[in-house]
């Protein structure tokens, strides 16, 4: 079995905030991660972390970029267990947006037309929680019933097959790594 992880953030930009106004939601923006320590975090969102216009595919750095920008950044993170196969159906996927990312634009269009229960899916064009969903549907991964473009942030807390692993500050959940993996090698040396 391999794991992917799909993480929640809230940094407190204005459009950010605009989004939530409107969701009710805690958290607005939505990344997937192909191992725990969020080294491979891709998104759809801000290329540059003073220019919320210029946006597209991006590969997200926890240390970097818009989360330096806003270091409160709160998040939830969820762990999905999935196979080897699948895992290297979404490696390749990503690749892909990788290779063509100047092809690829932010879905502002297709956020706009959530409210009104409208799916407006566009061949170069996602947003964040889209680009997830599509991500996992590539990969043979269903984990709703409705539309990619009508999937927001707040569908992925309800999700089946989403475990919860972590939810606090971005800035210190390495530090919540390195204390479970420290709890985990104890646990290990009281059962020899």
């Amino acid at each position: 079995m391999a794991k992917v992880y799909i993480v929640l953030t809230k940094t407190g930009t204005i459009f950010s905030q605009t989004i939530r106004l409107y969701t009710k939601e805690p958290y607005n923006h939505v990344s997937l991660s192909l191992d725990k320590e969020l080294t491979e975090l891709y998104s759809f969102g801000r290329k540059k972390a003073y220019n919320p216009l210029r946006a597209g595919f991006v590969k997200e750095n926890v240390k970097h970029g818009i989360y330096a920008r806003f270091p409160d950044t709160t998040c939830e993170i969820f762990e999905l267990e999935i196979n080897d196969r699948q895992k290297d159906k979404m490696r390749r996927v990503i690749r892909h947006f990788q290779l063509n990312e100047h092809n690829y634009r932010y879905n502002l269009l297709g956020i706009a037309t959530i409210p009104f229960g409208k799916s407006l899916e566009r061949k170069y064009a996602y947003f964040c929680s889209q680009f997830v969903a599509t991500v996992l549907n590539m990969a043979g991964i269903c984990l709703w019933e409705k539309p990619l473009g009508l999937i927001t942030p707040g569908d992925y807390r309800t999700a089946r097959f989403l475990k919860k692993v972590y939810e606090g500050p971005l800035s210190i959940y390495e530090d919540h790594l390195e204390e479970q993996e420290s709890v985990s090698l104890q646990d290990e040396m009281l059962q020899i």
